[in-house]
């Protein structure tokens, strides 16, 4: 025992520390990537369960204007109002396929006097300024929309934009613009309108894609990098407990038997390689 009192040293005590305070970042890291991977499948979940859903009407799967649950988004459903035109707002910087652009927001009146947010689909930003050259108009009149729902989004404190443009997707802001009783839960993306826009409508939200990502991967990684410091912390251990009785007989027997074990072990391409770079020395 008396051979390794060295690894009880501050040296090595401070090298064990290292390693332990890694491995536990590698294993926090780890369990970060398994999280990580868990909201992925349950957004994955939610597609799967309600993208292809038959719709409903908006008032059986929300019921007031405040109701939504997470486990809700993507779900179909069906109103009848009349859009409020002159409402409508652009929310800011939604890229589409790369390319910068907006998503047009139209609230909609249903027939009961309440408000529903429609996203009626993105539109590319102008040429020469930043606004579209053209929102193409919705139908005029009473229309029946189809739309999936989607939580609003958080306000962005010191986000202004110009008029008739907004930041983010707040709901609670937009029914203050729209002065109505209005669904401040979630909001819709457009499938659907009956009768259908004299023009083309904007581009459509497309399904998501249903792929978890590298976070399963990642986390074993972190895992192995744990295992991997006292790999090497060991591996220091003993080349240097080694050195140190590098002069004791025992020792030199097991040097000796490791080089035998070497000289009988088949050399690689890289031995044969190096003898021969040798030899033309």
């Amino acid at each position: 025992m008396s051979r390794w009192r060295f690894v009880l040293n501050r040296r090595w005590a401070g090298y064990l520390a290292v390693a332990v305070v890694f491995a536990i970042a590698c294993v926090l890291l780890s369990h970060w990537q398994f999280a990580r991977r868990d909201e992925a499948l349950a957004e994955i979940a939610k597609v799967e369960d309600n993208w292809d859903r038959a719709p409903q009407p908006v008032d059986q799967v929300l019921g007031d204007t405040s109701a939504y649950v997470d486990t809700q988004k993507w779900t179909p459903v069906t109103m009848t109002g009349t859009y409020l035109v002159d409402d409508q707002l652009l929310a800011r910087n939604r890229p589409f396929n790369g390319q910068p652009g907006f998503e047009v927001l139209t609230p909609l009146r249903l027939d009961d006097g309440r408000v529903f947010v429609v996203d009626r689909g993105w539109v590319p930003i102008g040429n020469s300024q930043d606004s579209p050259d053209s929102v193409p108009a919705p139908p005029a009149g009473e229309v029946t929309v189809t739309a999936r729902l989607k939580a609003g989004e958080p306000e962005l404190p010191g986000r202004s934009a110009p008029e008739g443009q907004i930041a983010t997707v707040n709901l609670p802001d937009i029914a203050q613009r729209v002065g109505s009783p209005t669904f401040t839960g979630a909001y819709g993306l457009l499938i659907s309108e009956d009768p259908a826009p004299a023009d083309a409508a904007p581009f459509a939200t497309p399904r998501p894609e249903e792929d978890e990502g590298p976070h399963l991967s990642y986390a074993f990684q972190w895992l192995v990098f744990a295992v991997i410091a006292f790999v090497g912390l060991g591996v220091a251990v003993r080349n240097e407990y080694r050195i140190i009785n590098q002069d004791d007989p025992e020792e030199q027997d097991r040097e000796r038997a490791r080089q035998a074990k070497r000289a009988r072990r088949q050399p690689s391409d890289a031995d044969v390689e190096d003898r021969i770079l040798d030899d033309a020395r």
